[in-house]
């Protein structure tokens, strides 16, 4: 019983509102928008739980000290700096257990929350995606060594795209008019326009397939790893 409660809540829950998306009559609509509230609901205990998780976590690797457990202190300790500045004077417009706290932001410019989040978090993010832009440019050059046609294919449109939108291509071929197809700007926004976006395309109608397979097993019964199985 403890699995088919489950899965038969599941079904119905499912079967309710793909439903309600093809017959919009009453009371398929109501129930539908019931439902999405209560998703909205068990996802804020939901992020409870994932909170309650890291710091479970954290405070095990600082207790037993774990390699690397120095960051699970800052980790903490910057989660619950967030949390307090977040609960006393709020974020952005929203008012705080002390209210908007005018006073500090008079000198800080915002909130405690909001000026650390845009002077802090922002330039920390901001670092860490241009690292990894490194890794993508390591991973990008592997990928276009031409060992076989495709690859061949996708090193060539990549240096075309490339060149297209730099100055320097405009000067390669500043021979050609403007308005030639042979003009590389114009041929990247071709690349750009019709075989990158019929890519795009094909893998989002793929990644559908895929999702509507997945949650078919997760109606059936047949996927019931969200059920602590196998």
């Amino acid at each position: 019983m403890k699995i088919k409660i489950p899965l038969l809540i599941t079904l119905i829950t499912g079967l309710i509102i793909i439903i309600s998306e093809f017959i919009p009559a009453q009371p398929f609509p109501k129930v539908s928008t019931n439902l999405e509230t209560w998703v909205m609901i068990i996802s804020g205990f939901a992020m409870l739980l994932g909170l309650l998780s890291l710091f479970k976590v954290n405070i095990l690797k600082i207790q037993f000290k774990a390699p690397n457990w120095q960051y699970s202190i800052i980790t903490l300790v910057s989660c619950l700096v967030m949390i307090v500045l977040g609960f006393l004077w709020g974020t952005d417009k929203q008012i705080g257990l002390m209210g908007h706290g005018e006073g500090i932001q008079s000198v800080l410019g915002s909130k405690p929350f909001d000026y650390l989040f845009n002077n802090i978090y922002q330039h920390l993010a901001a670092t860490m995606f241009a690292l990894l832009a490194f890794f993508i440019a390591s991973a990008a050059y592997r990928a276009f060594i031409g060992r076989t046609m495709e690859s061949k294919l996708l090193l060539i449109a990549a240096i075309i795209v490339m060149l297209g939108r730099t100055s320097l291509g405009s000067w390669l071929t500043g021979f050609l008019p403007d308005t030639s197809f042979f003009h590389l700007p114009n041929l990247a926004e071709f690349i750009m326009k019709y075989p990158n976006t019929a890519g795009q395309r094909a893998i989002m109608i793929g990644s559908g397939l895929g999702v509507i397979g997945s949650s078919l097993r997760i109606l059936l019964g047949i996927e019931r790893m969200w059920l602590g199985g196998e």
